[in-house]
């Protein structure tokens, strides 16, 4: 076989010959290239120093925000200035309220019931202050009054001997008059609530009726309504009847009958009236 002048690497070949390959290594292409590597990984370090440094200082400057300014080690080892600590706000207090309760004011009945509570001066004139007597929208004039220590002089028939049994101490009596009938109402006076309860109901007729002052004798030998009741330690009884002598047929005479339940209630709202002054004057003390 004949080869041409260029042989088959000549200019009708299909590549230029490969130079030899050298055994002996490149020093100066190594020696650049770990020249190199060595800058690159010095600014990855310097880098990461300054990212790590940023990291310290977010963790500083968060220590501070969440101190709510109180500063410490955080705010020296950042060198960041001691945050101002801004003036608390003034709070109104709230009202206090004391959870003891009041004591409950005096029962006006339970003053009335003893005579060691019931201490408020005692006369016809504070029973029976008012010129007239109204009840149920009915007025009733008033006559005489009176007061007596001597219970028995104040009644008649079987009721002086049940004042004197019971401890009766004062009796006081005041007569009222409307339309031709007329009403005396007597408060006897006894140390406590039983005494005055069984007067109450041994009482037989009846209280003396106290003519004058207008008012002409009455119940004294014609027949009249009686009726006895108690609040405290005071019975209070009433007799009632016409004043021109005629005699009650019944107990159920209209005119007499409502006069007598009149008068009747008249004494018993002075009577608690007289409680109610006096508890109301020590809620008033202890109050004070």
């Amino acid at each position: 076989m004949s080869f041409g002048q260029g042989g088959p690497y000549g200019p009708g070949g299909s590549q230029p010959p490969t130079p030899p390959t050298s055994s002996t290594p490149d020093w100066a292409a190594l020696a650049d290239d770990t020249a190199r590597r060595g800058r690159r990984r010095k600014w990855l370090l310097i880098g990461g120093g300054v990212l790590a440094a940023g990291a310290v200082a977010a963790i500083v400057a968060t220590a501070v925000v969440s101190s709510d300014g109180k500063g410490g080690a955080s705010d020296q080892a950042g060198g960041l200035p001691t945050p101002q600590k801004l003036p608390s706000e003034s709070v109104t207090p709230e009202p206090s309220f004391s959870h003891v309760a009041p004591p409950a004011p005096p029962d006006p009945v339970d003053i009335l019931s003893s005579a060691k509570k019931d201490k408020a001066p005692l006369s016809d004139r504070t029973l029976f202050p008012d010129a007239k007597a109204t009840a149920n929208d009915r007025t009733y004039d008033k006559g005489l009054t009176s007061a007596t220590k001597s219970c028995a002089t104040a009644a008649q028939g079987a009721l002086g001997g049940v004042l004197t049994q019971n401890g009766c101490r004062r009796f006081f009596r005041a007569t009222y008059a409307r339309d031709g009938v007329a009403v005396t109402v007597g408060i006897a006076v006894f140390d406590d609530k039983a005494a005055a309860e069984k007067a109450k109901k041994q009482a037989r007729p009846n209280v003396a009726s106290l003519p004058g002052g207008g008012v002409p004798a009455f119940c004294r030998k014609a027949d009249c309504i009686a009726s006895a009741n108690a609040i405290g330690r005071y019975a209070y009884f009433t007799i009632s009847g016409y004043t021109s002598g005629k005699g009650v047929a019944s107990s159920s005479d209209p005119k007499a009958s409502q006069a007598g339940r009149d008068v009747s209630d008249y004494a018993f709202r002075r009577i608690l009236a007289r409680g109610n002054a006096q508890a109301s004057a020590v809620a008033a003390a202890g109050a004070s």
